[in-house]
């Protein structure tokens, strides 16, 4: 049975429609050039960046650590992905193109291979939101339930992160 170990709330503010988290101690600052565009999360050595919609200007996130895979949270969202990331050192920041790193005071078990589970939604009082994605301009939907996560903010991040294994 999955365990929640520590969680964490923040608020970014992405830029150039990005946003990222990343292993404070590894200096990485940017995603693999050939990520595909074509999906929401850019994944790289010890970081991973999620695109957002140019109208997204604050972007509450939530991020909980956990012993496995939990269950998939309740209620509906507009998008969500998993990814696996390599974290050497397992200290993760949150980084974006103009204001750089800041640290998160999310504890992981330790250093290793993790999964993210990002789940998303944007406020319905603040779009319309249209695809950062590429080859793609749709409009986005904004499902209610979250409106105390959104805080009145563009959009809520939940990135819920497991460990799959030990450096």
């Amino acid at each position: 049975m999955s365990r929640l170990l520590d969680s964490c709330e923040t608020t970014v503010s992405p830029s150039y429609r990005l946003f990222g988290l990343v292993d404070t101690t590894m200096g990485a600052e940017t995603f693999d050039g050939d990520a595909d565009r074509s999906k929401w999360l850019l994944p790289g050595p010890g970081l991973v960046y999620l695109q957002v919609p140019s109208a997204v200007c604050t972007t509450a996130i939530r991020l909980e650590s956990w012993t496995t895979a939990p269950a998939p949270p309740p209620g509906q969202w507009a998008g969500h992905e998993v990814v696996e990331v390599d974290l050497p050192e397992g200290e993760l920041g949150l980084q974006t193109v103009d204001c750089g790193l800041s640290e998160i005071p999310l504890v992981l078990p330790s250093p290793g291979t993790y999964r993210m589970r990002w789940q998303w939604v944007f406020n319905p009082g603040t779009g319309p939101f249209t695809s950062p994605l590429q080859g793609c301009s749709d409009a986005l939907a904004t499902p209610p339930g979250h409106e105390a996560a959104l805080g009145g903010k563009d959009q809520f991040c939940l990135v819920q992160i497991w460990r799959t294994a030990t450096a």
